[in-house]
C-alpha cells in the first residue's frame, strides 16, 4: 500500500516538473479578478490587518495595514521561527481534551468560548495546564478576523507546550481552499488586504512566509488515545485506499504546493480532496449509515470515536451512540458556539457561557 501512496505523489510531481513554467503563469492576482468587489477608498480606510511576515535571505519583512496605510518593517531573521517540524499523527495522554472547529474568522466569539470554558484567561493566555486543545479545521474564510485567530493559535501553541499541554490545529477544507487559490468564501476585508499589498491573498501564506510554513507543518488527521480527529470524516471508500495516518498527513502536506489544476489530473485529487476524502466527507450526517458500517470504519482505523467538524449544527452533537461527535457548532455565524469536553471516558458539551451538559441532558 505504501507503493500506492508513493505513486500518487510521483504522478503529481511529474506534472509539476513538466509544466512548471506554465503553472507560474496561472497565478492570478485577486486584483485582476473581474468578479470580485471593487476596492473603494472607504474600504481601505477601515482596514487593519497583519502582521504578515515574509522570509527573505537574511532578514524578515513585516507588513501591517493600519487604517488602510501599509507599514513595512525589516526584522532580524531570528525574530520569528522560520522552520517548523511536521506535527506527528498520534498522541497518548491522560489529560483533559477540549475540541472546537469551524471558527471561520469569528475570533471574538471563539475567545469568549475558550475563556468561559477555562482554556485561556482574560488576557488570552493558556490556562489549561497539560490539557490538549484540538481545533478541527476551518479557521479561514467567511469572518473578518482570520489573521487574529491564526496568530492567537500560533502563540497559544507555544504557551501550551511550556505548560506540558498541546494545541492541535488540523487543516480543513477551507485551509486547503485558500492555499490552492480558491477564494470563493473570502471575507471582503481580505480582498482589500490583498489589493493593498499588491498580491494574491494565497501568497500571503506561501512557503516564504512564517504563517505559510507554520500551516504546512499541520496535520489533516490525528489520533489521541483511541479517538480520531479529522475535519470532514473517514469514509469506508477512503479507508479502502489503504489507511496509513502518517502517510496521509505527509501526502496532504506535499499537495499544498502542487497547482490545483495539476492535482485535478490525478486520481489523488478525487481520492483525497473529493467528497469521500478526509476534508470534504459528510457521510456521517447525510448518508444514513448503519451501525455496522460505523463499527467497521472504527475497527479499520482502530478507534473508539471519530470527532469531526465541517457539518454545521446549533450545538455539539453525537451520532451513532456517541461513536461520532460533530463539533461544528456554527461559530461561523458569530452568535453562539460550543466545545466538546473529554475527560477520560466522559464526553460532554461546554456552552458559550461555560455550562457543561452531558449528552443525556
Amino acid at each position: 500500500m505504501k507503493h500506492l501512496f508513493n505513486s500518487y505523489w510521483l504522478y503529481s510531481i511529474c506534472f509539476v516538473i513538466s509544466i512548471n513554467s506554465v503553472s507560474q503563469n496561472l497565478k492570478e492576482s485577486i486584483v485582476d479578478d473581474p468578479k470580485k468587489e471593487q476596492l473603494t477608498a472607504s474600504d481601505s480606510l477601515k482596514i487593519n490587518d497583519g502582521p504578515y511576515i515574509f522570509i527573505q535571505d537574511n532578514k524578515l519583512v513585516e507588513k501591517n495595514i493600519n487604517n488602510g496605510e501599509i507599514e513595512v518593517t525589516d526584522l532580524p531573521l531570528e525574530t520569528y521561527q522560520t522552520s517548523f517540524i511536521p506535527e506527528k499523527a498520534t498522541f497518548s495522554t491522560t489529560s483533559k481534551i477540549v475540541v472546537l472547529s469551524d471558527i471561520h474568522g469569528q475570533f471574538d466569539l471563539a475567545i469568549e468560548i475558550l475563556i468561559n470554558n477555562q482554556i485561556i484567561d482574560d488576557n488570552l493566555n493558556w490556562k489549561f495546564g497539560n490539557g490538549h486543545l484540538v481545533i478541527v479545521g476551518d479557521i479561514f474564510d467567511r469572518g473578518p478576523k482570520v489573521t487574529e485567530t491564526l496568530w492567537f493559535v500560533y502563540n497559544l501553541e507555544k504557551q501550551a507546550e511550556k505548560s506540558g499541554g498541546k494545541v492541535h490545529f488540523l487543516l480543513g477544507n477551507h485551509e486547503y481552499m485558500v492555499l490552492h487559490k480558491d477564494l470563493r468564501y473570502l471575507n471582503h476585508k481580505y480582498q482589500v488586504t490583498a489589493d493593498l499589498l499588491e498580491t494574491n491573498y494565497t501568497d500571503l501564506f506561501n512557503n516564504q512566509t512564517v504563517l505559510g510554513r507554520w500551516l504546512r507543518s499541520k496535520a489533516t488527521i490525528i489520533k489521541i488515545n483511541k479517538d480520531t480527529y479529522v475535519h470532514g470524516g473517514i469514509s469506508k471508500k477512503f479507508i479502502d485506499l489503504g489507511y496509513d495516518i502518517e502517510n496521509i498527513n505527509k501526502l496532504m502536506r506535499k499537495s499544498i504546493d502542487i497547482d490545483k489544476d495539476i492535482l485535478k489530473l490525478t486520481s489523488f485529487y478525487q481520492d483525497y480532496y473529493g467528497s469521500t476524502g478526509p476534508i470534504w466527507y459528510r457521510g456521517y450526517f447525510n448518508d444514513d449509515l448503519s451501525d455496522n458500517e460505523i463499527n467497521e470504519i472504527l475497527s479499520d482505523i482502530n478507534s473508539e470515536h471519530i470527532v469531526v467538524g465541517h457539518c454545521s449544527n446549533e450545538e455539539i452533537v453525537q451520532l451513532y451512540n456517541q461513536k461520532i461527535f460533530g463539533v461544528d457548532s456554527s461559530i461561523k455565524k458569530g452568535i453562539y458556539g460550543e466545545v466538546l469536553l473529554i475527560d477520560g471516558k466522559n464526553y460532554s458539551r461546554g456552552t458559550k457561557e461555560g455550562e457543561v451538559f452531558t449528552f443525556d441532558d
